[in-house]
């Protein structure tokens, strides 16, 4: 069935060019799938190099588009500069096996799509309409990336490679992807607690969204967010509404701030997706806020530090709005200043908890591994137990190498694979770096005995690429990465070199905090009671389940500490003996 070539035709958007169109395609007898079955359609408008694009569906394309060129035209501006423009074109899509549903579904992955092609300035149809089961949808993908593969020969530009564009850093986030049975009900219990606190006018109101790493968290929210501005738009008549979407991350906030420049949000993004100590200092505890969502809740501050003068961004985030959205994950805490007293943490999960506002998201999205991988990457790390490697029933690689530089080059040749995608190295905080440059010059970096490369963000990065994350940019394949830019994003392949702050004694797993560069991780926090605690040992942990876990199809490593390095050697050979 999914055989059958999809029919894309393009046409000049105006009214006597779709008539004759039209006429055309009832008398072609392949054809006639664009003027009598349902179709999907994309009017887009070039300037500059940038377009504006709209996508839709109809089960009468003649009928729709003179609804957008005579009646639309009057509600927005968007249909007037489309019917002005003597460059507006509309790509018409037919396929034979097209429904109601399939073309919903085509119409949901193609905005998803088109919202991460760099020469889109402006997409419109924000709604999100992705189906569930219903007959040919076995054959949704087939379908589309032949529609798209067509696409792509007419215009390159608009409709870029479709490897290119997954591996987007927007993409990734995307609010279109179509979301798990997990992560859908997820979202419907979230938007029922929404509105039910801004009907009945109920502050401080907290959702607590637990997932460990890769368990579809960011997805989560950015498919929430994006239904809360079109509800409050649609059902609150509300161009701009008091609704925030935070997280303390500066990578992670350039791509959330990209999607929401690319929608068409009423607002500039730097206003409403920001970072918690700016929301903070720009929202006073009398004039509540209706919504804030935080993606990365674990790295929200519990202490002062530098422009955040208060003790915990989440109570001083609650304060100020009637709902708060988190999602959070203890074991991606990095900083002695990220770290919450336990049983404060405690009381945090119980009261979402007896409120009914507790979720917990269970799923694996990331890693593309079986059971097995699995349990041996999280046995590393939370058992600190090196295990035998299995071979994966998935094909998802772990290798061990010999030396970081054939680690290196390795990387290097999945990278310009196109198969393969963005892979990337990176590396515990175990080298010094610092912000200035070096007096001499020279670069700061990960040196081991004759191989060297330096630590992310300092090579010079391509004017075109300065608002993509540190990933997606392509310099950072000479430069290996940290926590700081890789936390949150996927890798296709990640090289992890592991420091010599991970050690391997007596069986087992341990970390010297001696031999770690980061202050953040090693240094005392000073605790409610005025009494200072070290947390090194599970914040060095907590940096390695973060570095580890970035990789879809494959996990590459290797270890400074002799020990450890011959144990992950061993394992990858079966030689492990297990008692």
């Amino acid at each position: 069935m999914s055989n059958v070539k999809p029919i894309v035709e393009e046409i000049r958007y105006d009214t006597n060019t779709l008539n004759s169109a039209v006429k055309i395609w009832e008398h072609t007898l392949n054809k006639r799938v664009l003027s009598s079955y349902p179709t999907v359609y994309i009017i887009n408008d070039n300037k500059h190099s940038k377009y504006s694009v709209y996508v839709g569906e109809t089960t009468n394309i003649k009928r729709r588009t003179l609804e957008h060129i005579n009646v639309d035209i009057i509600e927005g501006n968007i249909w007037e500069n489309f019917s002005n423009s003597n460059s507006s074109m509309m790509y018409v899509i037919g396929h034979n096996y097209f429904n109601k549903s399939l073309t919903l579904d085509i119409e949901n992955k193609l905005m998803q799509y088109l919202s991460s092609v760099d020469s889109v300035e402006n997409l419109y149809n924000k709604r999100t309409n992705p189906q569930s089961e219903y007959y040919t949808s076995e054959h949704f993908e087939a379908i589309f990336s032949k529609i798209w593969q067509q696409l792509h020969r007419q215009n390159a530009q608009l409709f870029p490679l479709e490897s290119a564009i997954q591996e987007s850093a927007i993409f990734k986030a995307s609010p279109f992807h179509k979301l798990t049975n997990e992560q859908y009900l997820a979202k419907q219990l979230i938007l029922e607690r929404v509105r039910r606190a801004l009907q009945n006018d109920e502050t401080g109101q907290h959702i607590f969204v637990d997932g460990e790493a890769g368990s579809g968290k960011t997805v989560l929210l950015s498919s929430l967010f994006f239904e809360l501005v079109n509800e409050f738009k649609k059902d609150f008549k509300i161009d701009n509404p008091s609704l925030y979407f935070l997280v303390n991350h500066n990578q992670q906030l350039k791509v959330y701030q990209q999607i929401a420049d690319k929608l068409g949000f009423n607002y500039k993004s730097g206003d409403k997706i920001t970072k918690p100590t700016s929301f903070i200092n720009n929202h006073s505890l009398d004039e509540k806020v209706d919504v804030v969502v935080i993606d990365e809740a674990h790295l929200l501050l519990t202490q002062g530090q530098m422009s955040y003068r208060g003790k915990n961004h989440l109570a001083d985030i609650i304060s100020r709005a009637k709902i708060v959205v988190t999602v959070f994950d203890k074991n991606q805490i990095l900083s002695r200043t990220q770290i919450w007293e336990e049983d404060t943490l405690q009381q945090i999960i119980e009261t979402s908890q007896q409120n009914d506002n507790y979720i917990r998201l269970l799923n694996q999205m990331r890693i593309h591994a079986d059971k097995q991988t699995i349990h041996w990457i999280r046995n590393l790390v939370d058992n600190r137990k090196i295990d035998n490697i299995p071979k994966d029933s998935l094909g998802y690689e772990i290798k061990v190498f010999e030396s970081p530089k054939s680690l290196y080059e390795e990387i290097k040749a999945k990278n310009e694979n196109k198969d393969s995608g963005i892979s990337r190295v990176v590396a515990t905080f175990d080298w010094e770096f610092k912000g200035k440059p070096k007096s001499n010059g020279e670069l700061w970096g990960v040196e081991i005995d004759d191989w060297k490369l330096p630590w992310n963000l300092q090579l010079s990065v391509d004017r075109l690429e300065k608002k993509l994350s540190w990933p997606e940019q392509s310099q950072t394949i000479n430069e290996v990465g940290s926590t700081f830019t890789i936390q949150g994003f996927d890798l296709n392949y990640v090289g992890v070199i592991i420091g010599p702050s991970v050690i391997y004694r007596d069986g087992k797993i341990q970390f010297d905090k001696n031999k770690s560069k980061n202050n953040k991780a090693t240094q005392n926090r000073t605790m409610a009671d005025n009494s200072k605690q070290n947390f090194a040992e599970e914040l060095l942990k907590n940096e390695l389940n973060v570095l580890i876990t970035r990789g879809i199809n494959g996990l590459y490593l290797y270890a400074v500490d002799k020990e450890l390095q011959n144990a992950l050697l061993r394992a990858s050979k079966g030689e492990i003996i297990i008692d």
